[in-house]
């Protein structure tokens, strides 16, 4: 109960005082892995080193990009409780495992387009828009495509109170039919457990994959600001579906 407290406090002092705090916090990698060959599944992975403990650690998601759910068995995290170890190791182990879904050189011949992204650390980023020519092809021969962002303050989970507002998610996708329409992609109701205590969100980037047949599909990438040990932590999400 004590060490809960503590580390409690040590998290809420963190994010009150960000200018002090901001070296502290844990920013993850990401990378885009690709898209299984009829563009039915989505992979990514993002990897760092966790604050506070020192661990390294990987972490692999994939996503049925009919659904937007993740492949049965995953996602893949690995954390290797060994501050010497190195995150090659713990790359290496999520690697590992997530070729009992789909090799990674699969993935690799198909990876599709990034049609569009914001670095956490861009200033000058809106991170609550995106809109993008689908595919460098120009003059432009598809319509584009734009994704709108908004935090959704909802109830605090178990062991989140007391860090302030909660934040869930909305996200809708603008000009899906003749320019003026909205369409609802993804709304919360509830924090996942997944997500530890998010405080807020940002729209990362959007990858687009044309497979040889059917319709395009894409995967919007979602910087997720987080309660961490020392600091904010960033970790990523994706929303993945048909264009």
């Amino acid at each position: 109960m004590l060490a809960s407290m503590i580390r409690k406090t040590a998290a809420l002092a963190a994010t009150l005082f960000l200018p002090i705090a901001a070296h502290a916090g844990d920013a993850a990698e990401v990378n885009i892995l690709g898209f299984s060959a009829d563009g039915s599944l989505f992979a990514f992975e993002e990897y760092g080193v966790q604050d506070g403990s020192g661990f390294p650690y990987a972490n692999r998601f994939y996503i049925d990009t009919a659904t937007d759910t993740f492949v049965s068995g995953t996602p893949v995290r690995v954390r290797i409780e060994d501050e010497t170890a190195s995150l090659a190791d713990a790359r290496a182990q999520a690697k590992t495992q997530g070729q009992a879904v789909i090799a990674d050189a699969v993935l690799g011949e198909n990876r599709g387009y990034t049609a569009g992204w914001n670095a956490i650390t861009e200033l000058s980023a809106d991170f609550s828009r995106m809109a993008v020519n689908p595919r460098p092809v120009f003059a432009p021969i598809d319509a584009p495509v734009e994704f709108r962002l908004e935090d959704v303050p909802l109830l605090a989970p178990s062991g989140c109170e007391g860090f302030g507002a909660i934040m869930g998610y909305r996200l809708t996708r603008i000009g899906t039919t003749d320019g003026d329409t909205t369409q609802l992609v993804h709304e919360d109701s509830a924090i996942p457990g997944s997500r530890g205590c998010p405080l807020g969100y940002g729209i990362g980037g959007l990858q687009i994959f044309y497979p040889p047949s059917g319709d395009p599909v894409f995967a919007l990438m979602i910087a997720m600001r987080q309660i961490g040990f020392e600091g904010p932590d960033h970790r990523w999400l994706a929303v993945a579906g048909r264009l």
